[in-house]
């Protein structure tokens, strides 16, 4: 079934309503209410559609929020390296063979990006 808000009937890709809410907190210059949220998506999405959005989004570490009066104001966990990085730790944490996972990520990974992480490593290992 199609998505009520999308005049030519086609559904969103998944996690689309996810990446515009977020990108709008982004956009924020501090915590926002919901409504704040909602004025500034491209798309006509009824205040409840934003709600379940960011209480998704809450569940999923992604967002926080706080009590503001009798609502509650809302901004990212984190910039979006830290959401990204987010992301990569849930599906290896889905994953039954994490060792394999991650050997499969290096090996595919280009020269200069894989230094990177050796350089990485090292330092949070504290190593010079």
């Amino acid at each position: 079934m199609a998505e009520p808000d999308d005049p030519r009937g086609r559904r969103r890709p998944q996690g689309a309503l996810e990446a515009q809410v977020l990108a709008a907190l982004h956009r924020a210059e501090g915590p926002v209410p919901a409504s704040w949220v909602q004025e500034r998506l491209t798309s006509d999405l009824a205040y409840t559609t934003v709600m379940t959005v960011l209480a998704r989004l809450l569940t999923k570490n992604a967002v926080t929020r706080r009590r503001e009066g009798r609502s509650f104001v809302w901004m990212p966990a984190a910039d979006e390296a830290g959401l990204a990085a987010l992301k990569m730790r849930r599906v290896l944490d889905g994953e039954q063979d994490r060792r394999a996972v991650l050997a499969s990520f290096i090996t595919t990974l280009p020269e200069d990006d894989e230094q990177l992480l050796r350089d990485l490593l090292r330092h949070a290992d504290g190593e010079n």
